[in-house]
């Protein structure tokens, strides 16, 4: 039996203009094989949240430049739990301070990658998830 393809839905919440970064990172695991969905930018969480449930996708992965990551990331998850939705796994990227990596993975995101973060790095990440 063929195995399912993980589906990654790459998100820009809030009013972070800048995607080159995340239009990279869609672009690189898609060609690492993946199934990969690009909001664009300025998604609210409740559209990313909808979007990644109607796509059904395993991974959201989130990017961020403008500083508001603590507020944005917390609001996707919490809408996540809201709908009792426990099988999508959160990651995150973008200009992340150092001290708020703790903070962000406590409260659910399983993985930041900050500037300089290699795709296999984050393929690595992926393939460690058994999204089943």
């Amino acid at each position: 039996m063929k195995e399912k393809k993980k589906r990654i839905l790459i998100a820009k919440p809030g009013l972070d203009g800048h995607d080159r970064g995340a239009k990279y990172i869609a672009r690189a695991l898609k060609d690492a094989g993946y199934e990969v969905i690009y909001t664009g930018i300025r998604q609210t969480p409740s559209s990313i949240v909808t979007t990644a449930i109607q796509e059904d996708v395993d991974f959201i992965g989130l990017s961020l430049l403008s500083g508001a990551h603590n507020e944005l990331f917390a609001k996707v998850l919490n809408l996540l739990k809201e709908k009792h939705i426990d099988d999508i796994v959160v990651f995150g990227g973008g200009i992340i301070p150092e001290d708020d990596i703790p903070s962000l993975k406590e409260i659910g995101v399983q993985a930041i990658f900050t500037p300089g973060a290699n795709i296999e790095d984050i393929t690595r990440f992926i393939e460690s998830i058994n999204t089943g």
